[in-house]
Formats: C-alpha cells, sequence, structure tokens
C-alpha cells in the first residue's frame, strides 16, 4: 500500500493567487504531494515554484513536460532551478505530449515521439550534474551547453508512458513512468513492464476524480473528458493496445465527424473504470485500489464540476479528514 498521496495543483476554479491557504493545508490533510499539468492552462513549473514556499514538506512534480516545447537547454534549466528551489523534494516528469499540443497548438512537428524522449531524458541525465554537454543525437543536437545553476540535488526524471516501448524507456533509462487515462486493473496490466528494470521503479498515476457527484451528472462530464482525450492519436493507440474494445463505436462516430454520437457512444462503464466517482469514502476505496495494483504514488486530478467548492473536493479525496 503506498504512503504517497498527490494531488494536481493548481485546482480550477480559484485564481492561482488564491490557492495559498488550499495548498498550505494539503499536508494537513494528509497529501505527500503535488503535481502539475502543462496542457492549455497554467504552466507546469510556476504553481510548483509556490507551492515550494506555501507548503515546504510537499514533495512537487511535473506530470508532465512536453519534450518538444521547450529546447533541451531551456528544459534543464527550469528543472535546475526547481530543484534547487525545492532541495530533495522535486521530481522532473517529461513526455511526448500529443500532436494536439506540439503540432496544433506550438505549431512545432510531432516526428519520432519515442526518440526524442529518450534523447531527452539522456540529454538530462548529463546536463544536470553540471557536465558540459556536446552531443548528437537522433532528433537534435547540442554544442557546448553546461548548466551554470547546478543543483545539490539532481531531480530523479519519470518518463510519460503509456504502450510498451514507452513503458520499458520508462523503467530502463528513467527512475519510474507517469501513467494517466487508465483503470486500476489497468495498473496490473502496465506497472509489471516497467519494473522489468527494477522493482523500485516508482510509478505515478493521474487519477481522474469528481467525488460527491451523482453517477449521471458524473457520467455525462466523464463522456467529455473521454471524448476529447481518448479520440487523440496516442490515447487511442493506448486502449486499442489495453483490449479496450467498448470505446469502438466511440472511435467510429468521431472518425466520421460526429462528436456528439461519439460522446453518446461511450458506455457508462467505460466512465466508471476511468474516472472516480461517487461518494468520498468510495473514491478513496478506489484510489487505494490503484495502489493495490502497483501504483506508489496517485496523484488526483479533479474533474471541474460546475459551482463545487475546490476546497471541499480537496477534502473528500484526502486519505483523512
Amino acid at each position: 500500500m503506498t504512503t504517497r498521496w498527490g494531488i494536481t495543483i493548481p485546482l480550477d476554479g480559484v485564481p492561482l493567487s488564491e490557492q495559498r491557504a488550499l495548498i498550505e493545508s494539503l499536508p494537513d490533510l494528509g497529501y505527500t504531494d503535488a503535481w502539475s499539468a502543462e496542457a492549455n492552462g497554467t504552466d507546469a513549473f510556476t504553481p510548483l515554484a509556490l507551492a515550494s514556499v506555501w507548503a515546504p514538506s510537499l514533495r512537487l512534480g511535473t506530470a508532465i513536460v512536453p519534450v518538444y516545447t521547450r529546447g533541451p537547454a531551456t528544459l534543464a534549466m527550469c528543472a535546475a532551478t526547481l530543484a534547487a528551489a525545492a532541495p530533495g523534494r522535486f521530481s522532473l516528469g517529461v513526455g511526448t505530449s500529443s500532436n494536439v499540443i506540439v503540432e496544433r497548438w506550438n505549431s512545432i512537428p510531432f516526428e519520432e515521439p519515442f526518440k526524442r524522449t529518450r534523447d531527452t531524458v539522456r540529454f538530462l541525465r548529463a546536463a544536470l550534474t553540471g557536465a558540459k554537454v556536446k552531443a548528437d543525437y537522433d532528433t537534435f543536437s547540442v554544442q557546448g551547453f553546461t548548466l551554470g545553476a547546478v543543483p545539490e540535488q539532481a531531480p530523479p526524471l519519470f518518463v510519460a508512458a503509456l504502450r510498451p516501448g514507452m513503458l520499458r524507456l520508462a523503467g530502463r533509462e528513467g527512475d519510474g513512468a507517469i501513467i494517466n487515462w487508465l483503470s486500476s486493473e489497468d495498473v496490473r496490466t502496465v506497472a509489471p513492464i516497467v519494473r522489468e528494470f527494477g522493482e523500485d521503479k516508482e510509478i505515478v498515476a493521474r487519477i481522474f476524480a469528481l467525488p460527491d457527484t451523482d453517477a449521471e451528472t458524473a457520467r455525462g462530464i466523464g463522456r467529455w473528458a473521454i471524448s476529447a482525450y481518448l479520440n487523440v492519436p496516442v490515447y487511442r493507440a493506448f486502449h486499442e493496445w489495453l483490449g479496450r474494445d467498448e470505446l469502438t463505436p466511440m472511435w467510429k462516430a468521431w472518425d466520421e465527424g460526429d462528436r456528439k454520437g461519439a460522446v453518446a457512444a461511450i458506455p457508462d462503464s467505460v466512465v466508471d473504470d476511468l474516472i472516480i466517482h461517487g461518494p468520498a469514502e468510495y473514491c478513496r476505496e478506489r484510489i487505494r485500489a490503484y495502489a493495490e495494483a502497483g501504483v506508489t504514488t496517485p496523484v488526483l486530478a479533479p474533474l471541474p464540476r460546475p459551482g463545487q467548492d475546490p476546497a471541499a473536493v480537496v477534502r473528500a479525496l484526502a486519505p483523512k479528514d
């Protein structure tokens, strides 16, 4: 059973400048970790920098920073700065992100994602020690970069992973994997691949949750979230690999341009598998099931419900009241 319990920050529905009291309360509620994400909201590093001061006992992590949207040297500098601000408490999670974020939103070619991630991890391993890096990687070259502010402790490196190739990369060259959009039973398929390279490899799972929400409302919100994510090619391929054939009607409708039909085609059973909802105690039991299946650090990612108080959500999902 895990002794770690994380949450995604910042919380939706509250301006970042007003989240201090909420983040300060996390350790007293039993949270050990705060992890950030980066898509189209806040950047990954600023909320963690604030949390490093507001709640200095929390471990902090990025889940994830895309390997395409910052240059290798800039990414090393961002990681080193936060590692210096929170010595021994910061972990860097990197990954490919998706063609939507990389190509459509940032106008960067989404090419050779496996190699780009591998090359970035190898570069960061060297750069974060302060070594001078002069190397031609398969997907980029770095000619003579030396990090000018080397942290006392280099942060652990985690790789966002879905299918076997990236899961093995996370285990072989990373300190562990970051996984998401899967059920607790799916963890039993994923975790052993990472741990082929050591039983001590950490597995961080982002788990989507709607506590204290009636089933109809939760499933409605969940369907929209699932349709937005699991039609993205990398996530679709992941669930095809997992054998989630129940999503075939959704994929078919989406391919035909029928967005409403795609949402409607998602079965209740899939929403219930992938998104935790219901009374708070039941949600906590579901979170513990991920830990029992092999997750080292569950990181809750609350899905916003109109009118719901973010502080109440934090309390509901906490391991203790």
